[in-house]
């Protein structure tokens, strides 16, 4: 049996919810009711020590028809900067008149987040395990379930990540090459400093997701292990623009219009020309141009030194924290941008947007 709801709102919530028209939602073996919320619990299954261990999902059903829409975060156990933006996004008043519905799962990888790692106890990246089974590995079970009761009763999806433990990515969102012009406006309006299309990865939420018609937009953020300010602030801002633009939400600011992401179709990694102490000249975020020297690689008595070089000219999105590296060893992720220069500036802009948005700081939702 699934364990019970833990339901929220006022009895006068309720009472409306009874003259409303519109069905309750159902999900494992709950119905909630049109105007209210709740946090349900889904069986996933039993640890060593037999304690059982539940997916919770928390469903805002509104009382006005809309979309169905899930959150996602912590797919990877590590890349917790999601679940802070999903409480925060929890926390808006404003999704206490929502149209529609928002199936909020801040924790997908409950085993992985317990044990502060990417994966799952079998050591399989859950984010590969897609569509999953319901008779197979662990990990093959979870995403089974997850497909089954949340992605099937949506219509749309925002999945949130961070980069890999000791790396950091610039807030940006991925979509596919073959992604909806639907999609592409809700990338735009969910108005991160970077959209980028990428191909999907086999076994991915995404992948599964899409050849179910559930078109998903990947936000990455971040760093493993770390609450990031400005990373979170741009997830919050982003998922309550993509509501405003489905009209789940009323616009914020109907003359407010947000800077358009910058859009790039390439990125590339610049690797460690050897191993030895990284030390680098640019930051997350710079501009850079082709052969330009990004930093050195040196031995630790500083007797050799290899330079690192921009391979394109672009933007840096995603870079090492770690300044120990190996031969081969990625480093720097650069998007290839016609005018690094302006691309530069826009993320500078975007950035001191987010610092100056009051409605974005923690506990915002009062």
């Amino acid at each position: 049996m699934s364990a019970p709801a833990r339901r929220s709102g006022s009895a006068k919530a309720a009472g409306q919810a009874k003259k409303s028209a519109r069905p309750a939602f159902e999900i494992g073996e709950h119905r909630i009711a049109p105007g209210t919320r709740a946090t349900i619990e889904l069986p996933v299954g039993v640890l060593a020590n037999h304690i059982p261990v539940n997916l919770p999902v928390h469903v805002i059903h509104g009382r006005k028809p809309g979309p169905v829409i899930f959150l996602s975060a912590a797919v990877h156990g590590d890349e917790i900067i999601g679940v802070e933006i999903i409480r925060r996004v929890l926390r808006s008043s404003g999704l206490n008149r929502i149209a529609g519905t928002v199936l909020a799962i801040p924790i997908v990888n409950v085993f992985g987040f317990l044990n502060q790692s990417r994966y799952l106890p079998d050591r399989r990246d859950l984010n590969r395990c897609f569509p999953g089974s319901g008779r197979g590995s662990l990990a093959a079970q979870l995403a089974d379930l997850f497909l089954n009761e949340v992605v099937k009763r949506c219509e749309f999806g925002i999945d949130l990540h961070s980069a890999a433990v000791h790396r950091m990515n610039l807030p940006q969102i991925r979509i596919s090459p073959d992604s909806s012009p639907r999609v592409i406006d809700l990338a735009r309006a969910f108005a991160a400093p970077i959209t980028l299309t990428s191909s999907v990865r086999e076994g991915s939420l995404r992948a599964a997701a899409q050849s179910l018609g559930v078109e998903t937009l990947l936000y990455e953020a971040g760093e493993a292990l770390r609450f990031d300010e400005l990373p979170v602030r741009a997830g919050v801002r982003g998922i309550l623009g993509v509501l405003q633009a489905l009209h789940m939400l009323p616009a914020r600011n109907p003359a407010e219009k947000r800077r358009k992401p910058l859009e790039t179709s390439a990125s590339r990694w610049v690797r460690a020309p050897c191993g030895g102490i990284l030390r680098m000249f640019k930051t997350l975020g710079a501009a850079v141009e082709k052969g330009e020297r990004l930093g050195v690689v040196s031995d630790p008595f500083g007797d050799v030194e290899m330079d690192v070089l921009a391979s394109v000219d672009g933007l840096i999105i995603g870079c090492t924290m770690l300044p120990i590296v190996n031969s081969g060893d990625a480093l720097m992720n650069i998007a290839h941008m016609h005018d690094p220069g302006v691309a530069e500036e826009h993320v500078e802009n975007v950035h001191g947007a987010l610092e100056a948005d009051p409605l974005l700081v923690d506990d915002e939702g009062s």
